[in-house]
């Protein structure tokens, strides 16, 4: 499953963001996305999960990050405009 994670601290890595999920179950990969202009952190990203993504959904949604709450839910493919 693809979760969106989103209003991430700008400090956070790909790392972190790994390791946060990993406690929930099994992380296939996790994504910071970046500005391409300054490289710099979005405040959002995604992780995807092979098990125990709706756990970490639940537990992590609305959780205090770095003195941010977090956004977290199943990610939906982007409208086609």
């Amino acid at each position: 499953m693809n979760i969106y994670v989103g209003n991430l601290s700008w400090g956070m890595s790909d790392q972190d963001l790994e390791n946060l999920f990993a406690e929930h179950g099994t992380v296939t990969s996790a994504k910071i996305i970046t500005d391409r202009m300054t490289n710099r952190s979005r405040g959002f990203g995604f992780v995807e999960m092979s098990e125990g993504a709706e756990k970490a959904i639940e537990a992590l949604n609305d959780s205090e990050i770095e003195g941010r709450k977090l956004v977290v839910n199943e990610s939906r493919p982007r409208e086609s405009r």
